[in-house]
């Protein structure tokens, strides 16, 4: 009997090696005492070639593609777990027990073997010598299946595991990712995790500060109209520049603002307004084990600081939460330079050892390829101002001069290819939290028994105690004595959690949901 789907209204967020915001995340990489264990469960990694065109068979060209393993949980006979690695290196904290490992506890109860595969042009795997524009024209979703299809099958081959029933696990891009290997490959991929998958492309996502403007308000009502009238004080007097000191010493700039064209007033609001968008996405997102700092700056801290009123109108309030983002929780000691052209050449530079070589000209080069995921203020229903449409779509032709005609082309063709909201296939779990902006681009409600979705409505105070009891709850054993009615509590039980957050917790929450979905299609 099919685990019946669970359809919870309003608010959260989720994500695996996650980093789909509009700008990259750059995450620290764990020591070498960590990546090779030091107590935890060993992993090794390896190497694969990969073709660099999958689709061109007169191109000859390889590269090398790394992967991580663990056969520590591994019993013969049992099923492959693949965590999908996003638009950024592959974090070994994945692969070792911590909060954010139910992967790895669904692992040891069902016997799998664990992998974790590096997105091409990401991290070390690195299919070309730079990040040319030129090159980068190897860098796709659909090159990117490629690879997980070779993998897949090249993998099973060496091991034995030609019949074993593979899951995919990804959140966010990875996510859509997990659901995408499915749909094209379903005869190597057995089931998947896609949890705050954005499967919709669009250029115009302006509904994702209408999610931010909501998530605020739940925290406090009074909240995003406080955020909104630090924001328009602050639009007015940026336009100014007798106001430019105030400014600098206001948010601790690095260095003084310069603002000599309208892309550059765009860029810093852009750039200020990012410091609650990313609180409001990561909002107790259990992502320690990753080394990301600013984990414990939640939407409660933005509230908090917002209704303070000792620090003066919500201008200078929104200017204190700032800094106190900025040194407290990031630990840098002033807001980098804050000019368009600056960051322009930055996004520029084609090493990879460049300023945004980790992964933001990547990822950048994806969202004006195939996904569009431009987060405007062009919605009236939102908290922020100046940053819209166009100065979005320009930086695409700034800097790898595509066009807005090539742009919109991409991002219809890539609805076409994987079908958007209308995804049609089977044993994929669609997770969303109400918090997480990205669950407006997803699957919130069930398209069949074979395709559930998971919306959960979050309460960040109580993520971190409801995903404890659940994994304590759901074991192995339990789950096989479980009766259809009882299945129903768990599933109540589930529904009960609350989820806040874009990436691991809800993640680990589709986990403990796939766990029983897929003991009940028999893996």
């Amino acid at each position: 009997m099919a685990f019946q789907a669970l359809i919870v209204f309003t608010l959260a967020c989720l994500c695996v090696p996650c980093y789909s915001n509009r700008k990259f995340i750059e995450i620290d990489t764990f020591s070498n005492d960590v990546q090779k264990g030091n107590g935890k469960p060993v992993f090794q990694e390896q190497w694969i070639t990969q073709k660099l065109d999958h689709f061109n068979g007169a191109d000859s060209r390889v590269w090398n593609q790394k992967f991580l393993v663990t056969e520590t949980y591994y019993r013969a006979g049992g099923p492959v777990f693949l965590m999908i690695g996003g638009e950024g290196p592959i974090n070994a904290g994945w692969m070792a027990m911590n909060p954010g490992s139910a992967w790895l506890t669904y692992a040891k109860k069902l016997g799998a073997l664990c992998l974790m595969v590096e997105h091409r042009f990401y991290g070390d795997s690195r299919p070309t010598v730079d990040l040319s524009t030129e090159n980068l024209r190897f860098l796709s979703s659909q090159q990117a299946l490629a690879d997980l299809a070779h993998f897949r099958t090249v993998i099973a081959k060496q091991r034995g595991l030609t019949n074993s029933k593979w899951v995919a696990f990804g959140g966010s891009y990875p996510g859509a990712l997990a659901a995408w290997s499915r749909l094209k490959y379903p005869h190597l991929i057995h089931a998947a995790v896609a949890s705050s998958a954005p499967l919709h492309a669009t250029v115009n996502f302006s509904e994702y500060l209408e999610v931010v403007w909501r998530a605020l308000a739940a925290e406090n009502p009074e909240c995003p109209l406080l955020v909104k009238k630090a924001f328009d004080t602050l639009q007015e007097r940026i336009k100014d520049p007798n106001n430019y000191d105030n400014i600098t010493k206001d948010f601790n700039l690095c260095s003084k603002l310069q603002i000599q064209s309208e892309k550059d007033r765009a860029y810093i609001l852009d750039a200020l307004a990012d410091n609650i968008m990313n609180t409001v996405q990561y909002n107790n997102d259990n992502r320690e084990f990753e080394h990301v700092l600013d984990t414990n700056c939640t939407i409660k801290t933005v509230c908090g600081v917002m209704s303070d009123a000792s620090l003066g109108d919500p201008y200078y309030r929104f200017a204190a939460f700032v800094r106190l983002r900025t040194i407290t929780h990031l630990l840098k000691p002033c807001v980098k330079d804050l000019t368009y052209n600056a960051n322009l050449q930055d996004l520029r530079n084609t090493s990879y050892s460049g300023p945004h070589g980790g992964g933001g000209r990547q990822w950048t080069y994806q969202t004006c390829t195939e996904f569009g995921y431009f987060q405007t203020t062009d919605s009236p229903n939102q908290p922020f101002g100046g940053f819209g449409l166009q100065y979005h779509v320009e930086q695409c032709q700034d800097i790898f001069n595509i066009s807005a005609k090539t742009l919109y082309a991409g991002i219809d063709q890539t609805n076409e290819n994987y079908g958007s909201y209308n995804i049609r296939a089977t044993r994929i779990v669609f997770p969303n939290g109400s918090i997480d902006p990205w669950h407006a681009l997803g699957i919130t409600s069930s398209i069949s028994d074979d395709l559930p979705a998971i919306f959960i409505k979050g309460e960040g105070s109580t993520l971190v105690r409801s995903i404890l009891q659940l994994m304590s709850m759901v074991s192995c054993d339990y789950i096989q004595v479980l009766s259809a009615s009882d299945k129903c509590s768990v599933q109540d039980e589930i529904k009960r959690a609350a989820v806040s957050c874009h990436c691991i917790a809800a993640i680990s929450l589709s986990y403990i949901y796939i766990y029983i979905y897929i003991y009940n299609h028999s893996l």
